[in-house]
């Protein structure tokens, strides 16, 4: 059987292994994914009678059939989330990711399972005490002076307040037995059927559930392993240092495994409790801008963001810091794909839809083939309304929806490293809507993007790469002489040869071999002077 390391945890993929082994994988992951349909089915969120009549009429009929005896109470989203929660927590990452996708689901639905909650009903705190042993080979009494019952339960993991034996309060994040198997077991299932529905329809291929399904369960993975959210924090709070209105929780690292992660308890206001901060006498304001600067700081400037930055991973602690908390699922950008990011938001701040489409085309977002110009009509129709005005003025659904019609119209595939990036990019800017209902989002980006395009693109960016550049050519000049010796002595053997000599197979490969050695090392040469 193919499987994917993650630390000490793998997930299954299809493929691999014997004839019998296959056969009782598939087998097990349509029943999975049969009991799914099933549970969907029972809440009208199969095929929805309100969208059944745009199917064809074969799915017409499975889905009046499917509906027989089902509960029809509320939106089909909410339907749809209801059913997520009750299938589990790979179900539950799925329907947090679909809700960044309302160019597949609409924006009602996408609404709808946006506010899916990640609650579940906590496991026992004998089982929580019995994992922190397993994990130190310790009893808790040892390890802390006191550990509560457990405070917050999600699909994955469940936490704890303790104190340690030195007085400091800490948070005990423990993940729930056995969750490593039941969510490999789902995603193995999820990976088939996006596999089988890609071939359905070119429509279908644009979005490449395949890849989709293959971030998602890439992003579960390092969730399943607290190792990995421990380096996340520590990686995350270097990258804030120089940030006085921000604060990241200090890892525990003699009290953190794989299934256990222990971080210093923040005393604060959560973001989402609007009465709370307005009695503490917080800006909102400020706090909005603060946000949108804190996200576009990490995405553009380290490549490194918290990616799920939604009011319940935000608090306002009592010096009235902005802290982050909860590092399960983050997002990595690379230089090229940050330039790339930044080159887009200013061309719009900017106005400038010329450059930003041919940043489009240059990146690879549009298949070749499309009209710049076309595109660049396009970006207009999208960024135009949106000059000049706050929040409240705009209709971000409708920005979105336009947006994601040029997407369709210009054959625009998914880019899977940037799909956190969407999501986040959506809950921040419901985080600050929140707070502040007027901001004027471009305005309180601008200098963050600003500063960055200064450094990593503008003239002084270039003047760095070309005297990096410079100094890479004096260092490679005086080996400019051997590789022209070599070239020439390769060209004085080829041309005593005569005109049409008679070639021994025998030398064949090592002439190939000279002229080879020759080319690379002329390219060799050109690429480290123009690098």
């Amino acid at each position: 059987m193919k499987v994917k390391p993650c630390g000490d945890f793998r997930f299954d993929e299809p493929g691999g292994g014997g004839l019998i082994q296959l056969m009782f994988s598939a087998l097990a992951d349509y029943a999975r994914l049969f009991r799914a349909g099933w549970t969907l089915s029972r809440r009208d969120a199969l095929i929805p009678h309100e969208f059944a009549h745009l199917a064809p009429a074969p799915v017409r009929i499975i889905g009046a059939l499917s509906r027989i005896g089902a509960n029809r109470k509320g939106r089909p989203g909410e339907r749809l989330a209801h059913a997520f929660e009750k299938l589990g927590p790979a179900y539950v990452k799925l329907g947090q990711f679909m809700a960044t996708r309302p160019d597949i689901i609409g924006f009602e639905m996408a609404g709808d399972l946006g506010c899916l909650q990640d609650k579940m009903p906590p496991f026992s705190e004998d089982a929580a005490r019995r994992e922190i042993e397993a994990a130190f080979g310790k009893p808790v009494d040892v390890l802390f002076e006191e550990f509560s019952p457990p405070i917050a339960a999600a699909s994955i993991a469940q936490a704890h307040k303790a104190k340690l034996k030195d007085g400091r309060k800490v948070a005990v994040k423990i993940l729930r037995p056995r969750i490593e198997q039941k969510a490999g077991d789902e995603f193995r299932a999820f990976s088939r059927a996006a596999h089988n529905l890609e071939g359905l329809s070119k429509t279908i291929r644009r979005m490449e559930p395949v890849k989709f399904v293959e971030t998602l369960k890439a992003a579960a993975a390092i969730e399943l392993d607290l190792r990995m959210e421990a380096g996340a924090a520590s990686e995350l709070a270097e990258d804030l240092a120089d940030e006085p209105k921000t604060r990241v929780p200090e890892v525990i690292w003699p009290l953190t495994a794989r299934r256990i992660l222990t971080v210093e308890w923040i005393d604060g206001t959560p973001m989402g409790d609007l009465a709370a901060l307005n009695a503490r006498g917080i800006d909102r304001k400020a706090l909005a801008k603060l946000v949108i600067h804190v996200f576009l700081k990490q995405a553009l400037h380290t490549g490194f963001f918290h990616a799920d930055m939604h009011q319940g991973n935000l608090i306002v602690d009592n010096e009235g810091r902005l802290a982050l908390v909860d590092f399960g699922i983050m997002g990595r950008l690379d230089e090229n794909t940050r330039n790339v990011f930044a080159e887009i938001i200013y061309g719009f701040i900017t106005r400038d839809y010329a450059r930003t489409a041919e940043v489009h085309f240059t990146a690879g977002y549009v298949p070749p083939g499309h009209s710049v110009e076309a595109f660049a009509q396009a970006l207009r129709a999208v960024g135009e309304p949106l000059q000049g005005r706050n929040a409240a003025q705009v209709d971000m659904s409708r920005v979105l929806q336009q947006l994601f019609d040029v997407t369709a119209l210009f054959d625009m595939h998914l880019r899977p490293e940037l799909v956190l990036l969407q999501r986040t990019m959506v809950t921040v800017e419901g985080v600050a809507r929140s707070l502040d209902p007027e901001i004027d989002m471009w305005a309180a980006a601008t200098p963050v993007v600003k500063d960055y395009v200064n450094k990593a693109i503008g003239p002084m960016a270039q003047a760095e790469k070309l005297k990096t550049a410079t100094a890479k050519a004096i260092e490679i000049a005086p080996k400019i002489p051997h590789y022209v010796e070599t070239i020439g002595k390769a060209a004085e053997l080829y041309a005593a040869q005569g005109p049409a000599p008679r070639v021994d197979h025998k030398d064949r490969p090592a002439r190939a071999a000279l002229w080879a050695v020759a080319g690379a090392a002329l390219i060799l040469a050109a690429a480290i002077i123009l690098q």
